[in-house]
């Protein structure tokens, strides 16, 4: 019977655990768990496995907790334009043309990390370390999902 897994199965049984576990460790670390996962989702957004995931999961969630702090930042120094979204507007086009670059072409992973930001209180020396935890745990189910998959199916996918 366990010769008809499907990968699938194997992935999510995979991620069920270690984001279990995950989940445990935050919040007995005090961190915010929520954020581990929207590293988690980054990576596996990107549809890309591996190292190819988290080159595009990390650099641009990390853009986007940048551009989160500048928004802030700015917002702070000139309110006015802050409640009229200026910032906001000037920064989401900044964060939308990098994607030109290599390194941020994944725009959903910029707009993650900004908006994961916001929901931290602006809390980015918290939620950045999490984030790129969250893309190494996605990582770690992929490759664990796959482990699993072939140790008892025996294919190669």
């Amino acid at each position: 019977m366990m010769k008809r897994m499907s990968s699938l199965f194997a992935l999510s049984l995979v991620t069920a655990v270690l984001c279990g576990i995950w989940s445990f460790a935050a919040e007995a670390a005090g961190l915010p768990s929520w954020a581990g996962f929207a590293g988690c989702t980054a990576y596996f957004a990107s549809g890309k496995h591996g190292v190819a995931g988290l080159k595009k999961a990390i650099p641009t969630n990390l853009a986007g907790v940048l551009c989160a702090v500048a928004i802030i930042m700015l917002s702070d120094w000139m309110p006015a334009l802050g409640s009229a979204g200026v910032w906001c507007a000037l920064i989401t086009f900044v964060m939308c043309i990098l994607a030109k670059y290599e390194l941020f072409d994944y725009c959903p992973g910029t707009f993650i990390g900004c908006f994961s930001t916001f929901a931290a209180g602006g809390q980015w020396m918290i939620l950045a370390p999490v984030l790129v935890f969250g893309a190494f745990l996605a990582a770690a189910c992929d490759y664990g999902g796959t482990w699993l998959y072939q140790a008892v199916t025996g294919n190669r996918q």
